[in-house]
């Protein structure tokens, strides 16, 4: 891997490699794992925290989104702060503040400590999302990133795979603030592994650090993800949402002003002229849309439709992410993406992706078998598509912008994230409204509402046809998406070819 001149670099092995990257890549992962557990260990623990906290509907929704909104508008802001000041430094500082932040929610004692919790260990999780995959790249020579990447990519999986069983462990044994605590140890494993382990380097260009640029883009990003996650509850016509999204449009419009004017950017506008950046962009948005909009019309089918308990239903998604950690932890999934190359691994993983959706719209209706297959086709097509879309992104960037190009990567996840419950959810509200005449918000108060057993099959049945519908949806724009992402990435590299 080459560097800038400017860029402060980690030792090299003859291989092109840090000599002890694939024990830092365990160190850092094991970081990386314990945010991504907070989160679906939280799904779990809501009805504890509404029960022992006395907390409303809106202060959950706060202790959830607080930390979405803290981390997704924090994200580039941090990127840049690691390039420019030390991965190392950030990531250690995203440990502490994490860990702190750990400790004050589990110790907490009203709905409002709580989620000022949480939003200090959003800015922790910034830190971290930011620094780690920057340091893979720092590390890792050309020929092993892709491998490194996707076992990287590997470890959201295996937090979404293992957060609702330890979440359900530890509910059964101890008080909900232990789901909090028990981050408390890892960070400061993490902690000392960080500091006796991983190399520092940082970028040495531009003295004069863009205060303007992160304060725009941290306001901006925070407005857009609040306007997408606020809108189903309170309607996309709301003045609450328009204004949101409003604002964050044009502040946003500003900070791109602003970054093409400056002699040092926080985010060099000249990415977006690069055929390779901007296809792996699509593709990033789209795996993300499809990914979270999926799984939030999954647990719903599993619920509603087929009646399993929460517990049951997050166990039964499962299967989605321990396919992707099989594939990528055997070395399959890097190896076919350095096989066929990155343009066919991307049309290739997201129309498996596709077909997933797809079979669980089709063949899930009326048990769990057609699911599973399903689940487990999408989850293939994850392991492919994932990583080579994130070491597209990050190939395209100048290895001194790794933090940036890591801060990219995650606003991207989390403006798919965010798009996908938004669209599909719509669409599934939307086509259950056509069905049945019901004032009802959701198909629970609807139910409830029904004045006989035929009215509620009747309901019932519509939910699970706008159920269907949305995933077939979400089947058709991410085969789109993979396309002409693959599309655009295939004609990058002729272009860079000829």
């Amino acid at each position: 891997m080459t560097t800038s001149p400017q860029e402060e670099a980690p030792p090299q092995t003859a291989h092109g490699g840090h000599p002890q990257r694939w024990l830092i890549l365990g160190v850092i992962c094991l970081a990386q794992l314990t945010v991504l557990l907070d989160n679906t260990i939280l799904n779990v623990a809501i009805p504890s925290l509404t029960r022992e906290m006395d907390a409303t509907t809106a202060d959950v929704q706060w202790m959830m989104n607080a930390y979405s909104l803290v981390q997704s508008g924090l994200l580039l802001t941090a990127g840049n702060a690691a390039d420019r000041y030390g991965r190392k430094l950030l990531l250690m500082s995203g440990l502490v503040i994490f860990g702190v932040g750990s400790l004050v929610a589990g110790l907490s004692q009203s709905p409002a400590q709580l989620i000022a919790a949480r939003a200090g260990m959003g800015v922790g999780g910034a830190l971290l999302m930011t620094t780690i995959l920057a340091v893979v790249v720092q590390i890792f020579d050309d020929q092993e990133r892709v491998k490194a990447i996707a076992l990287w990519s590997t470890v959201s999986s295996l937090g979404f795979a293992a957060g609702p069983l330890i979440g359900g462990v530890m509910l059964n044994h101890f008080w909900w603030g232990a789901i909090f605590l028990i981050n408390i140890p890892i960070a400061v494993l993490g902690l000392i592994a960080v500091a006796a382990l991983v190399p520092e380097s940082r970028h040495k260009a531009g003295d004069r650090p863009d205060l303007v640029g992160a304060v725009l883009s941290t306001i901006g990003m925070t407005a857009v993800v609040y306007a997408i996650i606020t809108g189903p509850e309170h309607g996309w016509t709301s003045a609450q949402v328009l204004v949101s999204a409003l604002v964050g449009l044009v502040v946003l419009g500003l900070f791109v002003s602003w970054e093409l004017r400056i002699e040092h950017p926080m985010l060099d506008m000249h990415f977006f002229r690069n055929q390779k950046f901007v296809g792996a962009v699509a593709g990033a948005i789209l795996v993300a849309f499809g990914m979270t909009g999926s799984l939030f019309l999954l647990t719903q089918h599993l619920q509603f439709v087929l009646g399993y308990e929460p517990l049951d239903a997050g166990l039964r998604t499962a299967p989605l992410a321990l396919t992707v950690v099989a594939l990528n932890f055997t070395g399959l999934g890097a190896k076919l993406v350095l096989k066929a190359g990155t343009p066919a691994a991307i049309a290739l993983g997201m129309s498996l992706v596709s077909a997933g959706l797809a079979a669980i719209a089709l063949l899930g209706g009326h048990g769990y078998g057609g699911m599973l297959l399903g689940l487990v086709v999408m989850g293939a097509g994850v392991a492919l598509s994932m990583p080579a879309m994130a070491n597209a992104i990050m190939s395209a960037i100048p290895p001194e912008k790794a933090g940036v190009g890591a801060g990219i990567n995650g606003t991207l996840a989390e403006f798919g994230n965010g798009l996908g419950v938004a669209v599909l959810g719509a669409v599934l509200n939307s086509r259950f409204a056509s069905l049945v005449a019901v004032s009802a918000a959701s198909l629970p108060a609807a139910l409830a509402a029904a004045d006989s057993a035929e009215e509620k099959a009747r309901i019932s049945d519509a939910f699970a046809s706008g159920l269907e519908t949305s995933q077939l949806v979400g089947a058709v724009a991410v085969l789109a998406g993979g396309l002409v992402a693959a599309a655009l990435l295939r004609r990058a590299e002729r272009a860079e070819s000829a």
